[in-house]
């Protein structure tokens, strides 16, 4: 999937990658994508939900080799 911005959350606790998404959403262009991974297992919980609460889109998330992978379009 094409994105606009790749954020390398990997490694990091939570809070942790729903600040450093947050952040890195308001550097994009409404209607761009940002490409987050992550290795927190929370983070598929706190990512859908922080998506829906901004109002932004979650395109796509996939698992690969214990590294979670979320597609989020900007409002």
């Amino acid at each position: 999937m094409e994105s606009t911005k790749v954020l390398d959350a990997k490694g990091l606790a939570c809070p942790m990658p729903i600040v450093k998404t947050k952040k890195s959403i308001q550097e994009l262009n409404s209607g761009e994508v940002l490409e987050v991974h992550a290795t927190d297992k929370g983070a598929k919980s706190d990512i859908a939900a922080w998506v829906k609460s901004g109002g932004h889109e979650l395109l796509q998330d996939t698992e690969e080799d214990g590294v979670l992978k979320f597609w989020i379009k900007k409002a």
